[in-house]
């Protein structure tokens, strides 16, 4: 068994893989590199807008959540004043 055998693709593919491995590359557009950085730094400002909102909405639930646990703690009884039925 040779060893070019063993590389064959299955199928008869070898001669499309082949085809496609000799043919020219694509043209590349000159504005390629100006576009992906423009999507870059609107994917990074989209992602700090949803970071900053994330956090400002977590730091109002706590808020919410600090002001209604005091408004609904019950408060001590006064200190100097006699238990109800006296002594």
């Amino acid at each position: 068994m040779s060893g070019g055998a063993v590389d064959r693709l299955p199928g008869g593919r070898e001669a499309e893989v082949h085809a496609m491995l000799d043919a020219a590359y694509p043209v590349v557009p000159p504005d390629l590199a100006v576009r992906a950085m423009a999507r870059g730094a609107r994917r990074l400002r989209r992602r700090r807008l949803a970071r900053t909102a994330l956090a400002l909405l977590l730091l109002a639930a706590a808020v919410a959540v600090a002001v209604w646990a005091i408004a609904v703690w019950p408060s001590p009884p006064p200190l100097n004043v006699p238990p109800p039925g006296g002594w």
